[in-house]
């Protein structure tokens, strides 16, 4: 299977461009510059670990994906408290690093069997 084929690739994917589009002309370029890269590594770690030949460098990265999840979502949140992201977009952006994270757990149970 390609990473492309992924519904967790595809979903990740299109939440980067979502962050990247709402940051696209934030002047507060730390933050920007640390929320994009958060985004980034998601579907970056995904894809690298997908053209790795073993399982346990698979494995390996999308638990790096799965970190960068979570990173977001902190991101994500304090985003909201400062008044950079709306609540409502904030809480759905939450959810679906939840969602990502999930997918990714089971994906990397699948491949410890």
């Amino acid at each position: 299977m390609k990473f492309e084929d992924l519904l967790v690739w595809k979903r990740s994917a299109k939440l980067c461009v979502e962050v990247y589009q709402q940051f696209d002309k934030s002047r507060d370029f730390g933050f920007k510059d640390q929320i994009t890269r958060s985004a980034l590594s998601i579907v970056s770690n995904i894809a690298e670990g997908y053209e790795r030949d073993s399982d346990r460098d698979r494995v390996k990265f999308l638990s790096y994906a799965k970190g960068s999840c979570a990173e977001l979502r902190a991101q994500i949140y304090i985003g909201i408290q400062i008044g950079y992201i709306d609540r409502t977009l904030g809480q759905q952006w939450a959810e679906e690093t939840r969602d990502i994270s999930r997918m990714l757990y089971g994906l990397m149970a699948k491949m410890r069997c």
